[in-house]
């Protein structure tokens, strides 16, 4: 009789949990909160959380609510692996994440090895295109964005170029600056000097400079983050007033200008969304952004807020025991912000740029027939 009992109330426990809300889907992020270049991957998780909360309020993913499980990995190889194994050993559904192609180095193999999907809002290396793995990207490549920087810069009248390039992202500044100089020189430009240094809080920016200016080159261009951009700028204006300035897409923050103010005037910079953009959608995501987090938003929160948007989409539509990255690339094309997002079979997608110079301490879009 006992016995009948305990099975009796086993049995009414399991019909009761069944009754009951479903556990919620827990969905990864991965990004650097905390390092000296954070303002890309605070940025990034700030459109996250937008996206988490209005799913949320929703009524979730088939009737879940996402639960997000965020890591830094503070742009440290070592920090990076923690946080990878940790959002693997907590079974995300999958990761959006991370922001730097030094940090999809370590962090894609790992998650890999759990056959857990990332999802890249800014990700752009060669390093990471044309493979069939666990990674989709929502940017373009730095082939695409090199080879656009060099017709806009030659089309400007930049001949003989002078690059500085942060090594501490070397998957990134490597590509960028392999793909450009091949391109330039098609245009008939020149690169004339390539200065290598490493992000630090010590780093001789005068220095770099001076190295730059050896060449005697008519144009300067920064591959690097926005900080050392800003930095780089101000030795810039010092012993070269008169040169024209650009930097790479990784520095297209809100941050630039924030820090940078008049050294950065004139600076041309490409941005992989339309700052000016005025349709419901895009006005609709900017006022609810700024009003959750008192910022505008930059690139990188709306591509990962694209990014968790295909993702959420993908998870409600997957099928059975399908993955999570064929349910990304099967149902598919997706309506992000401002772009259609497509994907081919790897995962890589195409997205149009616009070429911005700082003006008056703001982004200003320049001809429209400059962007592709």
């Amino acid at each position: 009789m006992a016995l009948l009992r305990c099975v009796l109330i086993a049995a009414v426990g399991l019909l009761l949990s069944g009754c009951g809300p479903d556990a919620p889907l827990r969905v990864g992020f991965i990004g650097g909160l905390s390092d000296q270049n954070s303002d890309v991957g605070q940025s990034g998780y700030n459109g996250v959380v937008l996206a988490v909360e209005q799913i949320n309020r929703a009524g979730g993913v088939k009737g879940r609510k996402i639960e997000l499980v965020a890591r830094d990995d503070a742009q440290s190889r070592e920090t990076a692996a923690k946080a990878a194994t940790e959002l693997a050993n907590a079974r995300v559904e999958a990761v959006i994440g991370p922001f730097t192609s030094g940090m999809a180095a370590v962090v894609v193999p790992l998650l890999a090895s759990t056959e857990t999907l990332a999802i890249s809002p800014t990700l752009t290396s060669m390093d990471f295109y044309g493979k069939d793995d666990n990674l989709v990207r929502i940017n373009r490549s730095t082939r695409d964005n090199a080879r656009d920087y060099a017709r806009v810069m030659f089309h400007r009248g930049e001949r003989k170029v002078a690059v500085a390039y942060d090594e501490r992202n070397r998957s990134f500044t490597l590509s960028w600056l392999n793909e450009f100089r091949q391109a330039f020189a098609e245009e008939g430009g020149q690169l004339v000097a390539e200065v290598a240094y490493e992000s630090t809080a010590d780093t001789d920016f005068g220095g770099v400079v001076g190295a730059m200016l050896k060449k005697r080159p008519d144009s300067l261009f920064f591959v690097a983050g926005a900080i050392d951009v800003a930095r780089l700028a101000q030795q810039a204006r010092r012993q070269a007033p008169e040169l024209p300035m650009g930097a790479s897409e990784w520095a297209a923050s809100e941050q630039l200008i924030e820090l940078g103010g008049k050294v950065v005037e004139g600076l041309l910079i490409v941005q992989n969304y339309d700052r000016d953009d005025d349709s419901p959608r895009f006005s609709e995501f900017r006022e609810a952004y700024f009003k959750r987090f008192q910022k505008n938003p930059g690139y990188s929160s709306v591509s990962a807020y694209d990014a968790a948007m295909v993702l959420f989409e993908a998870l409600s539509k997957r099928s059975g025991t399908e993955s999570v990255k064929a349910a990304v690339l099967r149902n598919g094309p997706y309506q992000g912000l401002q772009q259609r997002i497509v994907f081919d079979a790897n995962g890589d997608t195409q997205r149009k740029v616009f070429f911005t110079e700082i003006r008056d301490g703001a982004y200003q879009k320049l001809d429209e027939t400059l962007s592709r």
